[in-house]
């Protein structure tokens, strides 16, 4: 059964397909046996992006063709074992209403390898400090740190440091640090995308500290960055990560499992948080920032420590309609108090765990949940229990695939079991968890 539609989509895409077809807009071509020297077309492309980026203007298409693009060296140098340095700058933008594309052609993958680089500090793969743009389609792997300098945390696949970006469709992955992280910017939105197997083996607080499928940590009046249809795995921190983020960020129809172990395996890290959700905090500190993240209709399941966490928040946090099983806590809503002691916040609603005794929620606003209602899920309450399976290919779209797993079977106690929260739903009452009968 398909769960409700997300907000906004259709509109989205419409807009998308309005914007790609305006007139005047030209379209480059850059491939990996192509030449900076060539005429960007079809049959004449670049061979880098930077050469593209040259070219391109708000309304712009650029086209990558399918293959690896590998790096192995960084555009600038290391200015000491310290710094940071990156293989691709996007530092030119788009306009409102004409972003600058930098799409993979239809069809085909390009893949962005940065492990050739030899760089004796930070590493970012992609950074973006260019508003209005939109990748899509790209994978992006091999991030590095070297093994000789353990001075430094997490290299990053994709830093970005701008705003009304969108990241869409991109795969992540075995890279030494985070997939994609938001530092700064409002209005990001990073769709239907992939992160996953993720490690940072040299990271100097630890190995595995800070590989996170996905971050945000936003500065105050940087509003509107938005996680939908994204999944994160077997990355050796957290799935998501929104520590230090002191503007809202809201995480929705998303999915996040088997964090804080070595890739592949079930070993745990000992440095890697491994929660499937962390949605706040800020390092277990009190603050007086008032910022209310909001996580709904996700999945977080078989992660070290907790799937959905509030990792010290200081103010209640919006959970509804979210689905966790095989955590060691499903829901861990501890939040800090103005003087630093512990405290439990959180605003959650329709939420489902089917291991209710990793439960943290006491003193909590918690109403119409699956522990509220004395509920204790069961295999007869869904279509399918699989914890496998998750990672399946996604539709055409980009959207996540259709799955059976933990969705409510028909005459389920789950079903229409829910209170509205201005949501979306069907039925007479919204159903518990993330899936919509």
């Amino acid at each position: 059964m398909q769960s409700v539609p997300p907000p906004r989509r259709l509109a989205f895409a419409l807009v998308l397909f309005l914007v790609a077809g305006s007139a005047g807009a030209a379209t480059y071509y850059v491939a990996p046996n192509g030449s900076d020297g060539a005429r960007g077309s079809s049959d004449a492309p670049w061979q880098s992006i930077a050469r593209a980026q040259s070219a391109a203007q708000p309304g712009d298409t650029v086209y990558l063709r399918g293959g690896r693009y590998a790096y192995s060296a960084a555009t600038t140098s290391c200015a000491s074992r310290r710094a940071t340095v990156s293989a691709i700058v996007l530092d030119k933008s788009g306009s409102e209403g004409k972003p600058i594309r930098y799409w993979a052609y239809p069809g085909e993958t390009p893949v962005l390898d940065f492990a050739g680089m030899k760089d004796d500090c930070r590493v970012k793969g992609i950074e973006v400090t260019a508003d209005w743009i939109h990748l899509k389609g790209l994978e992006v792997t091999g991030a590095p740190q070297q093994p000789q300098n353990r001075l430094n945390h997490e290299s990053w696949g994709v830093w970005i440091d701008a705003s009304h970006g969108v990241y869409e469709q991109l795969d992540l992955h075995h890279n030494m640090g985070p997939g994609l992280f938001i530092k700064d910017g409002a209005d990001n939105l990073v769709l239907n995308s992939d992160s996953h197997h993720n490690y940072d083996p040299y990271t100097s607080n630890g190995a595995g500290q800070s590989a996170d499928g996905f971050g945000a940590h936003v500065s105050a009046g940087h509003p509107g960055n938005v996680f939908r249809g994204c999944r994160a795995w077997a990355n050796t921190d957290d799935g998501f990560d929104l520590i230090n983020a002191y503007s809202p960020v809201t995480i929705e129809y998303s999915w996040a499992w088997d964090h804080g172990y070595l890739p592949g395996t079930r070993t745990p890290l000992p440095a890697g948080n491994g929660n499937g959700i962390k949605a706040g905090g800020y390092g277990g500190k009190y603050a007086p920032a008032k910022v209310r993240h909001v996580v709904r209709f996700s999945v977080a399941f078989d992660n070290k420590v907790s799937g959905f966490y509030a990792n010290h928040h200081p103010v209640a946090l919006d959970f509804f309609n979210n689905t966790a099983f095989g955590n060691g806590s499903d829901f861990n809503m501890l939040g800090i108090a103005p003087d630093g002691s512990p405290v439990y916040l959180g605003t959650l609603r329709n939420n489902l765990s089917a291991s209710p005794a990793g439960l943290k929620v006491a003193g909590a606003d918690a109403v119409a949940n699956s522990w509220d209602l004395k509920l204790a899920p069961g295999a007869a309450d869904f279509e399918d229990v699989s914890h496998q399976g998750w990672d399946a290919p996604r539709q055409a779209d980009g959207s996540l695939p259709v799955l059976p797993h933990f969705r409510p079977r028909a005459g389920s106690r789950l079903v229409d079991a829910g209170v509205d929260v201005g949501l979306p739903f069907k039925g007479k009452a919204p159903d518990l968890g993330a899936f919509e009968r």
